[in-house]
């Protein structure tokens, strides 16, 4: 069925529409030229019978030149079909309820400037929403001893479902720029460890985008373990000789373990660590997220090295695919299947996709970039961290604050950010919250906003850096849209297919 316009079709159609005779071009029903060139179905009358507009959709071609006795089944359903287009319209545009809230994080630089825009321009404009808000951004990270961090990880653990935009690692660089108290750590750490989950991160595929690996036909997602290992490490210098040792004090006494006899200068000492239980749940996580996709599951580690540390990786996820998962993997034809780190990369490069990569934390942050990069940019790549109990998430961007187009932004010049992982951060966000909620209109306006996204750029529409993918480096300004325009262009898809409705 077409789009309607207007809230009284039946009578307008009735008024101003004489069915048995067809157009003509000195009076009678004219099509009128409608907005963007699309063919919605409405007309306008030009005649002397017709006083008001005759909305879409159009009189059936079969029904002109038939006399009013032949055609009272077909006037009867296209009437019928008018008036549910008509509800389905004003069920549109009502703005969505959403049950229960979301948690935000506001975040840094450039980012911080278009997730207003995201915001106020393709998610106010229809979601009646209760936000749980958190600000970030550093110099609030800074005046509240980065405790607002703390807090915005425990309110999803409350809420269910968070959606954050980029933050700031700082360094010594920033640390002096915003005259911060402390060189406070990752924000993004912190919240992982406290949600204790696991990062899975997609490709936002577009047909029009190539891509830097053309074997990659289908999406690779990658499962980083979000928790311990180097990013809850103990680091030092170590100056000098000297014996450094590490010790466990367990309920049984102290086990001592000698690392390394320095000698000379000395060098540097990293001590890390992970748990059973945080582990188990990185394999559950993973195991779940590929039966769901239909999708075989590898997982990657260093065991011949680490025989120890990666060797109980390897042997908890074999454990918990043999307890819960093997017999529904094998009714479904998919497998499980463990890997060295470097051999999963190489066939990485040489497979087409449709597979789940479970890597550990380092190698995760790692190879997701990548994955990203192979796959077009890190601008069109989404993270959904999954905590162990499968119902708490919190969405985000895969990448930073994109702090050299916001240099630029500072001085008053145009930049042209590409926003669509921020937009499906939102849009995967509220897609949980839908799903939890059984909210099936808001399900149905994330899969018209990551599809307004996807379809803004096919259209020919999209921001510099895939210009540039597509163009190369001759690429001209007419060629691509500022941050904002893209924006509006995708505010523009959007508005335009929750206004259609589905053919009956």
């Amino acid at each position: 069925m077409h789009c309607l316009r207007g809230s009284s079709d039946r009578q307008v159609i009735r008024r101003t529409c004489d069915i048995t005779k067809p157009p003509s071009t000195t009076g009678g029903l004219q099509p009128s030229r409608v907005e963007n060139n699309q063919n919605r179905g409405a007309f306008a009358s030009s005649g002397s019978k017709a006083t008001a507009t005759c909305p879409s959709p159009p009189i059936p071609p079969f029904i002109y030149g038939f006399p009013p006795h032949m055609i009272g089944a077909s006037l009867k359903h296209f009437v019928l079909s008018v008036e549910v287009s008509t509800r389905d319209r004003k069920m549109a545009s009502e703005k969505i309820k959403v049950e229960n809230p979301i948690v935000e994080m506001d975040g840094d630089e450039m980012t911080r400037v278009f997730w207003k825009w995201i915001k106020d321009k393709l998610i106010f404009p229809f979601l009646e929403l209760d936000i749980k808000y958190f600000d970030l951004g550093l110099p609030n990270r800074d005046a509240t001893d980065d405790k607002v961090t703390i807090e915005s990880a425990e309110a999803t653990l409350k809420y269910n479902v968070a959606i954050k935009c980029a933050t700031i690692t700082p360094d010594e660089a920033r640390v002096k720029e915003f005259n911060l108290k402390s060189m406070w750590k990752s924000p993004n750490g912190t919240i992982r460890n406290i949600l204790n989950g696991t990062v899975f991160r997609e490709p936002i595929l577009c047909k029009n985008i190539p891509r830097l690996v053309p074997g990659w036909t289908k999406p690779i997602c990658i499962g980083r373990h979000a928790f311990g290992d180097q990013y809850r490490a103990t680091d030092a210098v170590i100056k000098g000789p000297g014996k450094l040792k590490w010790v466990f004090e367990g309920r049984d006494g102290k086990t001592e373990y000698e690392v390394f006899n320095f000698k000379g200068m000395g060098g540097v000492a990293l001590a890390m660590y992970n748990t059973e239980e945080s582990i188990r749940a990185f394999a559950e996580a993973s195991m779940n997220t590929a039966y769901q996709k239909n999708w075989p599951l590898y997982l990657s580690t260093k065991n011949t090295i680490l025989k120890k540390y990666d060797g109980r990786f390897k042997d908890i996820f074999q454990e918990v695919y043999e307890a819960q998962w093997k017999s529904k993997y094998e009714a479904a034809g998919i497998w499980y299947e463990h890997r060295l780190i470097d051999d999963m990369v190489a066939y990485a490069m040489k497979s087409d996709g449709a597979y789940v990569w479970a890597c550990k934390n380092y190698d995760g942050d790692v190879q997701s970039d990548f994955l990203a990069q192979g796959f077009g940019s890190l601008g069109m790549m989404t993270s959904v961290l999954v905590c162990p109990d499968g119902k708490t998430i919190e969405a985000e961007a895969a990448h930073g604050t994109v702090t050299r187009h916001y240099r630029v932004h500072q001085k008053g010049g145009e930049t042209s950010t590409n926003s669509i992982a921020s937009i499906f951060a939102w849009s995967r966000g509220l897609a949980h919250r839908a799903k939890l909620d059984n909210n099936a209109r808001l399900l149905d306006f994330t899969e018209k906003l990551e599809e307004a996204c996807v379809g803004t750029v096919e259209s020919g529409k999209m921001t510099k850096d895939l210009a540039l993918l597509i163009h190369g480096s001759k690429v001209s300004r007419d060629q691509y849209l500022n941050t904002e325009e893209f924006i509006d262009a995708v505010a523009e898809g959007l508005r335009a297919r929750l206004s259609c409705t589905s053919k009956l």
